[in-house]
């Protein structure tokens, strides 16, 4: 089946501008330039007739500004993807073009592959939009019929397991990325979410960068039916689970907010059995978000002592919080048997069980990185293989007793 190619509308007032992009863009098969634009009025005009899929906006025009054009095109037709282009990278402008309703938002001159990408991002999430308005047409009856269509059915109680560690280093993503493929059969479905927003590396981990990210969800979770969410989320291919990855520049971190982040989260769990969710080790207002609607906070330490000092405070912090300590469930990484600082020790100072521990095996976990292929998926007999299985166990259990005695779903703060 042929795919749609994507179409492109250039608004810029310097004609020069105009035709390089449309030159550089005359190279992909997948694009066609349906049209060019020197003023923000003559855009949104351009925009109702010929009906593209991406607009390329310029935000410094004669009479009216990019970001108002975007707002009135995207009120007009919401299908209809817009990237800004800015001589100025101002983060203030980079906050209004995301409240006017920009898909992305890119620094002039922009790199060749950079502009592709974005476009192409742009172009995916268009059609999406549109199919997902045909499918509206054609379904009388409500309730999760798009989500059949889909070929997925919801989930009703499904559980978000937060992957954190006070202090970096500690292996979080390790164990988040083969923890989800642990979790993840044909009757639990499992998807890993990256909340360290601004170096996040779960897309690395899994050979999937470049792919979308949280921000094709995070700006219009509001507006999204499961099914196009379900579509916008990577499939890693080799281990069967969804991947939901942070975004591609740091700078980008701010175009999601906690609140948006906590409704994608809720969203995910209305459509996977686990969501796995990957944390940066500072408290941002997202961990914090994620915190609250969390059913189980998986909290890592090794045997160092800053790592298990951190560990403590946390602890304290959770108690503080009002968060039962049956939702936490401790795991020890990189436990090398050679060290007298013992799980079982750490477990006695800390008052709080540590449930799992991961064996060192940095050849094996290193290797695992740097191919991006997760050892859980031809090492998983390995010792480091059976430590993950081991706490996929310990969280199903803990899970299984907070259900049983009622103490879901998470607290909030």
């Amino acid at each position: 089946m042929a795919v749609d190619k994507i179409r492109v509308l250039i608004v810029d007032d310097i004609a020069e501008t105009r035709e390089n992009v449309r030159k550089l863009l005359q190279f992909e098969s997948d694009v066609d330039v349906v049209g060019t634009a020197r003023t923000g009025r003559e855009g949104i005009q351009l925009s109702t007739e010929v009906d593209p899929d991406v607009v390329l906006m310029d935000i410094n025009m004669p009479d009216i500004d990019g970001i108002s054009a975007t707002e009135e095109i995207r009120q007009k037709s919401p299908h209809i993807q817009v990237v800004i282009l800015s001589v100025q990278g101002d983060q203030n402008y980079m906050r209004r073009a995301m409240l006017a309703g920009a898909r992305d938002f890119l620094t002039k001159p922009p790199m060749g592959d950079e502009l592709i990408s974005a476009i192409k991002r742009a172009g995916e999430m268009a059609h999406m939009e549109r199919e997902k308005g045909s499918k509206q047409k054609m379904v009388v009856s409500a309730g999760g019929a798009s989500a059949m269509m889909a070929g997925f059915a919801p989930v009703s109680n499904g559980k978000i397991v937060t992957v954190y560690s006070p202090k970096g280093g500690t292996g979080c993503t390790t164990i988040a990325v083969n923890l989800a493929i642990a979790l993840n059969n044909e009757d639990t479905r499992a998807v890993l979410v990256d909340a360290n927003l601004q170096f996040g590396d779960v897309s690395v981990f899994v050979n999937e960068q470049g792919k979308n990210t949280i921000l094709e969800l995070a700006p219009r979770i509001d507006d999204l039916e499961p099914d196009v969410v379900e579509e916008i989320l990577v499939k890693h291919e080799a281990s069967g689970i969804r991947i939901l990855g942070a975004p591609q520049r740091p700078e980008m971190a701010e175009k999601v907010s906690s609140d948006q982040f906590a409704k994608v989260l809720k969203m995910l769990q209305r459509m996977y059995s686990y969501v796995v969710v990957d944390t940066s080790p500072i408290l941002t207002d997202v961990i914090l978000s994620t915190i609250d609607v969390t059913d189980i906070i998986l909290l890592v330490t090794t045997q160092e002592i800053p790592a298990i000092k951190n560990a403590r405070l946390f602890l304290d912090l959770l108690h503080t919080m009002g968060i039962n300590k049956e939702r936490i469930v401790f795991a020890m990484n990189r436990y090398d048997k050679r060290i007298a600082i013992t799980p079982e020790r750490v477990s006695d100072n800390l008052k709080h069980e540590i449930s799992a521990s991961i064996p060192l095996e940095e050849k094996v976990a290193i290797t695992a990185v740097n191919r991006g292929v997760p050892f859980m998926l031809d090492n998983k007999s390995q010792p480091i293989g059976r430590g993950i299985l081991s706490l996929a166990e310990a969280v199903r259990a803990r899970l299984s007793a907070l259900e049983t005695e009622g103490d879901m779903p998470a607290v909030k703060r």
